[in-house]
């Protein structure tokens, strides 16, 4: 299970889950880390579109949900963990991270490591695709692209083994 923050504009448009630019990059890092998309559950902490309108144009921005915005949307999110019962959780990103793992879990520190926590038998927590799409350059872009593989691979990793036990 892979719970990012909140929809952006296209999943907002289409009503699913990481299939606008940063979905895509996410099916590329699954791929490419051996992780079949098939047995991966997508999902969001805040369950709606939070944006503003572009100085210029129709372009609807994405903004940071606030933390009352967070908790209203948690029982969906408890109720998704029950119903999927994860053997393993990605918290994709600092605002995912930080809704399951509490307020003070910070991805820079913590990247790729087994936290433990209730959640799931296993649970890690990344950066957000999305983030790799604002790195300031394609040099950037490829390392930050190499180092999400690398965490997907370590998942990739425990996915086998959980199977295998």
């Amino acid at each position: 299970m892979f719970v990012g923050e909140q929809p952006g504009d296209q999943e907002d448009r289409l009503g699913h889950p990481f299939v606008g630019p940063a979905g895509k990059l996410l099916d590329r890092a699954l791929e490419e880390a051996g992780i079949d998309h098939s047995k991966v559950y997508l999902t969001n902490v805040v369950k709606h579109f939070k944006w503003i309108a572009a100085a210029r144009g129709k372009k609807r921005i994405h903004k940071k949900p606030r933390y009352s915005e967070i908790n209203a949307c948690r029982p969906w999110l408890d109720a998704e963990l029950r119903v999927v019962k994860p053997q393993i959780l990605v918290c994709l990103g600092s605002t995912a991270a930080q809704a399951l793992l509490g307020r003070t879990f910070s991805v820079t520190r913590q990247r790729g490591q087994l936290i433990p926590a209730p959640l799931a038998p296993v649970v890690m927590a990344t950066v957000h695709p999305s983030s790799i799409l604002r790195a300031p350059d394609e040099n950037a872009r490829h390392q930050q692209m190499q180092a999400f593989i690398n965490d997907l691979k370590i998942v990739a990793q425990l996915a086998r083994k959980a199977k295998a036990a």
